[in-house]
């Protein structure tokens, strides 16, 4: 009787093992199933490691890139299969980041009931290849990122990011060369770069909030100043000014002596608050690189390169476009979305109040220091940076246009090429000239 009582209890643990085995392994499945399904040693859905099925389009049904039995093909224009090749991806995967990497499983049709099918899917994304080719042409070999996108719908019209290589012929590249240095990287979601002036947009709105008579204040520039102790140079001499000329001439002394009334806590709080330090998710899937606006040592010197974009700052190109877009939407920011059709919802970043102040002061930028008559057409509200590096200088250009049918935020960065307004501006002005055209039919 107990050899039997003992076997019994055997055979139960055995099924009470095996049904707890059957669970993990269901749990699995569902959980991991999709990952299991897309690896590239699946032999069904890749062909030397290469996605043989799927197929990508730009918002006009321009197929980007699209992969089959017979073969994988891009666009026919080499200039959009450069320029679209960090947001669409290359089917060998190497761009982390891309289309083709992070929808692996939607491209394969995989299912938990049924596995993988043998039918291809395809997607459409917001992006429009003749601007992305636009903005390819006009950052003309330099390295950095172009970024523009419907502040209004969230659409994402153009991603750029450069070095970049022709995916048709392959990696026919070395990749550890100067040149192509970052070359499987957008540097439009997972890189950071030192602001430069730009950053003093954050600075401004801390001070309409925080110093209740800045526009009755004054600030005195003769090409430098001390603060804290501290030198902080200026691009020129611009002697007696209000805090709306401190911005159009982008004046580090009086941004400067703003940042040190502020102080560094309240600089580095206001830039987490717009998400400048925050690692974002491109439609709920695609991870960006988180920025870093550390507060100072507590020294006066420190807030102030700290305001002006410098001390150890580093933004995300598409955080800032964000920030940019919720100052040209009245303070809500209609989250960025790369897939045609889907909406990423909405996040109220800044006062409304706050961001009208701005988004005036930056067409004050235009009209009165940069030219109106140097972005014709272009209703333009703006701020240049120029971030100074180890390496050379950061050219940064951001802001929006107003066009009936354009409501468009753009981030245009040039990574160690010069100033903002000779360098970036002008790339710029390129792109949105083509988005406009194409808007307007």
């Amino acid at each position: 009787m107990k050899k039997v009582t003992t076997r019994a209890f055997a055979v139960l643990l055995l099924v009470a093992l095996t049904l707890a085995g059957t669970g993990v392994f269901i749990y699995r499945l569902a959980v991991d199933g999709g990952d299991w399904a897309t690896f590239y040693a699946n032999q069904s859905i890749y062909s030397e490691g290469v996605l043989n099925r799927g197929s990508v389009a730009d918002r006009n049904g321009l197929v980007l890139a699209t992969a089959s039995d017979e073969g994988f093909h891009y666009a026919d224009s080499p200039d959009i299969r450069k320029a679209c090749l960090h947001a669409v991806g290359d089917l060998g995967g190497n761009i982390g980041t891309s289309i083709l990497s992070m929808y692996r499983a939607d491209f394969v049709n995989y299912s938990f009931f049924t596995g993988t099918t043998a039918e291809a899917a395809s997607m459409k994304l917001t992006l429009d290849a003749d601007v992305c080719a636009a903005a390819y042409n006009a950052i003309a070999g330099k390295k950095g990122t172009v970024l523009v996108y419907n502040y209004r719908t969230g659409e994402i019209i153009c991603m750029v990011s450069t070095p970049t290589w022709d995916p048709e012929y392959g990696i026919d590249f070395d990749a550890n060369s100067e040149a192509y240095e970052g070359a499987f990287i957008n540097r439009a979601l997972s890189s950071t770069f030192t602001p430069g002036s730009v950053f003093k947009l954050v600075t401004l709105a801390a001070a309409l909030e925080n110093i209740p008579d800045i526009w009755q204040q004054t600030f005195y520039c003769d090409g430098d100043t001390i603060i804290g102790g501290q030198r902080v140079k200026c691009s020129g001499v611009h002697g007696t000014i209000t805090v709306e000329q401190a911005l159009a001439h982008s004046c580090n002394c009086a941004f400067g002596e703003i940042a040190a009334q502020l102080g560094s806590a309240l600089i580095s709080q206001y830039a987490e608050k717009y998400g400048l330090t925050s690692s974002h998710m491109l439609n709920g899937k695609i991870p960006t690189a988180a920025g870093s606006v550390p507060a100072g040592r507590g020294e006066i010197g420190d807030a102030a390169w700290e305001g002006i974009g410098q001390y150890e700052d580093l933004i995300n190109p598409y955080a800032f476009l964000r920030f940019i877009g919720a100052i040209a939407n009245g303070g809500v920011c209609v989250e960025p979305t790369i897939l045609y059709g889907e909406s990423a919802g909405t996040t109220q970043l800044m006062d409304p109040n706050t961001a009208q102040t701005l988004s005036e002061m930056m067409g004050y930028n235009v009209q009165y220091e940069y030219g109106a008559g140097t972005y014709p057409g272009l209703e333009m509200h703006a701020k240049t940076g120029t971030a100074e590096t180890y390496g050379g200088t950061h050219a940064w250009f951001a802001g929006f246009i107003t066009n009936a049918n354009a409501p468009y935020a753009f981030v245009v960065m040039a990574e160690r090429a010069g100033g903002g307004y000779y360098v970036a501006s002008p790339i710029a002005n390129a792109t949105l000239q083509k988005a406009v055209q194409k808007a307007n039919g």
